[in-house]
C-alpha cells in the first residue's frame, strides 16, 4: 500500500471512531433518560441516517455500548436496552433508599459499624479534636439484591453512637440520614457534595460486582445539622453503569 493510501486509510479509521464515539455518547444519554421506551433501538441503518455516518462508526457505537452492559445485541433480532441507571437527584439531601423506594427494596450489608479515629481529613472537616473518634459505618447497598454502591460513613459521636445501639436490622433497611433524625433526634439541614469519576480498584469492584472495565462515582458529601454544625462526611462509591446523579440548576441573574 503506498504512504498516501495507508495515510487515508488511518484518517478514515480515526474518523470512524471518532464518529462512534460521539454516536455512543448519545444513545448513551437517551437510554440514562427516557429514550427508546421499548427498550429496543432503531435498526443500524436508520441510526446511521440520524447520525450522518457510516454504520461501520453505528457498528463500533454499539460495540461499545454492548461493552460496557448498556446494550445487548441480539443477532434476528436488533440491539436491547439491558440496563438503565437509576436517577439520584443532587438539588436534595435524600438518602438512596428514599429517592429509588419506588424502583424496589434497597438493603444494606454492614460491614463495619464501630467508633474510629478518622483520618486527618475527615477530622478536620467534621471539626474534631486531636484524637477525637467518630463513628465508622461501612455498608454495601443493593437495590433488589444487585449491588448499587459501597458506602463509608464518618458521623459525630453524639449522632453516631445512638446509631451502633441499634438492632442490625435498622442499620440494613434505612438510610442514615433518616436514623440520624430519628433515632439520634439530629435534624439535617444541608450538605457539600463533590463528585469524581474514578476507575474503580480491584477490591472495590469485587464488593460491587463489577466488571474489570468499570468505573464509578466517587461522591464525597459533608451533611450539616440544622444548626449548621458537621454531621457526617461520607464517602460512596456508586456504579456508575446503575446510577446517573442528576439536578436542575437556574442560571445567576445578571450581577449577582
Amino acid at each position: 500500500m503506498a504512504d498516501g493510501s495507508r495515510t487515508d486509510a488511518v484518517h478514515r479509521a480515526v474518523r470512524r471512531a471518532d464518529h462512534a464515539r460521539r454516536v455512543a455518547g448519545v444513545l448513551r444519554r437517551q437510554i440514562a433518560g427516557d429514550g427508546f421506551p421499548a427498550d429496543r433501538l432503531p435498526e443500524e441503518r436508520l441510526l446511521a441516517a440520524e447520525f450522518g455516518v457510516s454504520r461501520n462508526a453505528v457498528r463500533e457505537a454499539l460495540a461499545l455500548l454492548a461493552q460496557e452492559g448498556v446494550v445487548e445485541r441480539r443477532r434476528g433480532i436488533g440491539t436491547l436496552v439491558r440496563s438503565r441507571p437509576y436517577r439520584h437527584p443532587l438539588a436534595q439531601l435524600a438518602g438512596l433508599a428514599e429517592v429509588l423506594h419506588h424502583h424496589g427494596g434497597v438493603v444494606n450489608t454492614v460491614r463495619e459499624a464501630r467508633r474510629v479515629r478518622p483520618p486527618a481529613d475527615v477530622a478536620r472537616k467534621l471539626r474534631l479534636e486531636p484524637g477525637e473518634e467518630a463513628v465508622y459505618l461501612e455498608r454495601l447497598r443493593r437495590l433488589d439484591g444487585s449491588p448499587l454502591s459501597l458506602d463509608s460513613t464518618y458521623l459525630l459521636t453524639e449522632v453516631g453512637d445512638p446509631l451502633l445501639a441499634l438492632e442490625p436490622a435498622a442499620l440494613e433497611h434505612h438510610d442514615v440520614f433518616h436514623l440520624i433524625e430519628t433515632v439520634a433526634g439530629a435534624p439535617l439541614g444541608r450538605a457539600e457534595v463533590s463528585v469524581q469519576a474514578v476507575a474503580a480498584d480491584p477490591a472495590t469492584r469485587e464488593v460491587l460486582g463489577m466488571p474489570e472495565s468499570g468505573a464509578v462515582l466517587a461522591v464525597e458529601r459533608l451533611a450539616r445539622l440544622a444548626d449548621g454544625r458537621p454531621a457526617d462526611v461520607e464517602l460512596l462509591h456508586l456504579r456508575g453503569d446503575r446510577l446517573t446523579l442528576h439536578a436542575e440548576l437556574d442560571r445567576p441573574s445578571a450581577g449577582a
